[in-house]
């Protein structure tokens, strides 16, 4: 992966758009300033130092040995990606919240982690399920927000510097003092147009940090992928469970695909306000109105306490009961992919069956 392709330019200021004629899309690269902190952006408060001293007490930071012993089971089948043919697209999950999107022409990358270990974690538990080498030329990568496990500045070196970044607002200048030159970075409710596809940076129940001094100073959130066709792909990135999803779904009829995440969410008084629970990403697609769900965010890093099988155990369980269609479900495994076709043969989107 040494060339970007011809679809994308190779400066900030040559990354070509189109005309921002309508309302929230901004130009590409632009240089912008943001207020200092984020923190009225918050859905809840953060946890002070009682919560800190009760986690401590309960020790619930890992699984016990028990809830460890699914790791030689978590599903992870890499293969080749799929071709694409004309006016479709195709998903493929790396491992946690990193994903390969190809829409539009566009081949875009979702938080990208390819290390082996992040700061804070025990290593990876599956591999990633496409090896670096085998990614095709990056036209644009998204990203949600600046924790390590989604943002990962040892992947992000091995991009060329001219690789087109959609970053959160007030995340720029970390780019930029890396090398990179096509940084875009966005509000909530705010998009671009690169190569015919939209990128809109949609809300999210979380919240920032990467050192000791910048809690909430970058904002956070997802991304909805509006192709030339007409897919839409949405990319929760970090969220817990909120209002926010039906307000995307309101702004975003007709999404094809929700990738959700389902993991890291135990002990659930520690972790309920920034991270869904499977039950909860079942209603967030539900809230959303979109037509499949891809679980993501679990089978990868060891985050917090639940048993590292659980979270597939209990979305499925959760897709049942709510009487929707299983082929709607893209549980896929680490390394797996699936195809989107026309949108002229979408089904309609899930509902009881």
């Amino acid at each position: 992966m040494t060339e970007q392709t011809d679809r994308t330019a190779r400066a900030a200021g040559g990354v070509r758009a189109e005309p921002a004629a309508r309302a929230g899309v901004r130009p590409l690269g632009e240089l912008r300033r943001w207020p200092r902190s984020f923190a009225d952006r918050l859905t809840a408060p953060l946890p002070g130092m009682r919560g800190f001293a009760r986690l401590a007490r309960e020790g619930a930071f890992r699984p016990d040995p028990e809830g460890l012993r699914g790791i030689p089971d978590l599903p992870y089948a890499p293969a080749p990606l799929p071709p694409v043919a004309a006016g479709g697209a195709a998903v493929t999950w790396a491992g946690h919240a990193s994903w390969i999107l190809r829409i539009g022409g566009l081949t875009v990358l979702t938080d990208p982690v390819w290390s082996r270990k992040i700061l804070g974690t025990p290593a990876r538990l599956t591999p990633v399920g496409v090896r670096w080498e085998d990614v095709p030329p990056v036209d644009a990568v998204l990203i949600s927000h600046n924790h390590y496990d989604h943002l990962d500045a040892p992947t992000l070196r091995r991009l060329p510097r001219h690789t087109p970044l959609l970053v959160p607002a007030g995340l720029a200048r970390w780019c930029r003092r890396r090398g990179f030159t096509a940084v875009t970075e966005l509000d909530w409710w705010e998009a671009v147009d690169l190569g015919g596809v939209r990128f809109e940076f949609v809300p999210a129940h979380h919240w920032s940090k990467r050192s000791l001094l910048d809690t909430c100073r970058t904002l956070w959130g997802g991304w909805v992928a509006t192709g030339p066709a007409g897919h839409r792909i949405y990319f929760a990135g970090d969220t817990g469970y909120g209002h926010w999803f039906a307000e995307i779904g309101r702004r975003h009829p007709g999404i094809d695909l929700a990738l959700l995440p389902i993991g890291a969410y135990a002990p659930r008084w520690w972790l309920r306000e920034v991270h869904a629970d499977p039950e909860e990403a079942v209603q967030a697609c539900l809230d959303l109105g979109a037509r499949r769900m891809a679980p993501m965010h679990w089978a990868t890093f060891v985050l917090s306490a639940e048993p590292v099988l659980e979270p597939l155990r209990r979305v499925r369980a959760a897709w049942d009961r709510a009487g929707l269609p299983r082929d709607a479900l893209w549980d896929l495994p680490v390394g797996g992919s699936r195809t989107l076709v026309s949108p002229a043969a979408v089904a309609s989107p899930p509902g009881p069956r």
